[in-house]
């Protein structure tokens, strides 16, 4: 058998594989959500969800820090990583030993092709349509609201923020939230004298944890702005959680208005 990567790389097969390792906490949970169990022997030590399987599964090293012996000790038949989140000199060594589909997403129209060659590639091609169809579902019921500016940001010391052609930027455009960043790199790093035009700020809960200590520190120069705490995966994971994001945008976009709604009665 034969299957295309979104880098364009050809997977051969000789069967549907039953030894999988996955690099991505994203789409380790897609793969135990489209009823894979015993076949996924390997996860990096960032996949927590869910936590009874993947507490159960080897650790292979994080995302971008691959532990090889592991990895060859658990003689997987397919591994399953992504351009982003891995690094390529990590994974330019394995694919000299396994099969290697890398995924390569900065849209929703990319994760539901992922989502769909992924289940196409292990053998669960029907459980896949069903979870891409119950996320278009939603996704198209999610409601028109009033375009906001907004910045987003997932790391301090120096800060940095979701930039252009990330998965991030496209799916706060589906909360109709517009990044500032949008004409950017894909992770610029910024300082807060560089957000004045924002209507919104949001403080990511990944890579770095944003507290609300946080929130209290930028709004001493930002007082009449609603800042956010937000749910990171919410954004930025691309596997089957996407299920939940349009009931997580209608909360969100309802705190924004209740934000402001406080601002203009004080």
């Amino acid at each position: 058998m034969e299957f295309k990567d979104q880098m364009n790389n050809t997977i051969r097969l000789d069967k549907y594989p039953s030894r999988i390792i996955s690099l991505v906490p994203s789409q380790t949970e897609l793969l135990f959500d489209l009823g894979l169990d015993a076949g996924i022997v390997g996860v990096t030590r960032y996949c927590i969800y869910p936590p009874d399987k993947t507490n159960k599964r080897a650790k292979i090293g994080g995302t971008k820090k691959f532990q090889f012996e592991v990895i060859d000790k658990l003689q997987p038949d397919l591994i399953i990583g992504n351009k982003e989140e891995n690094y390529p000199e990590g994974i330019h060594k394995l694919q000299e030993k396994y099969p290697v589909w890398m995924s390569d997403i900065a849209t929703l129209e990319d994760a539901l092709l992922m989502i769909w060659g992924i289940g196409e590639l292990v053998n669960k091609a029907k459980n896949a349509r069903q979870i891409i169809d119950e996320i278009k579902t939603r996704m198209d019921r999610l409601e028109s609201y009033p375009l906001m500016k907004v910045v987003y940001f997932i790391w301090k010391d120096p800060y940095m923020v979701a930039g252009g052609n990330t998965f991030i930027t496209n799916m706060l455009y589906k909360c109709r939230l517009i990044n500032i960043f949008s004409s950017t790199g894909s992770y610029p790093k910024i300082t807060l004298d560089q957000i004045d035009e924002t209507e919104v700020i949001l403080l990511s809960s990944e890579p770095y944890p944003f507290s609300q200590q946080d929130i209290e520190f930028i709004r001493k120069k930002y007082p009449n702005l609603p800042i956010l705490l937000v749910d990171g995966t919410m954004f930025s994971w691309y596997g089957s959680r996407l299920k939940y994001a349009a009931t997580y945008y209608r909360t969100l976009r309802e705190e924004i208005r209740n934000c402001n709604a406080v601002k203009k009665s004080l």
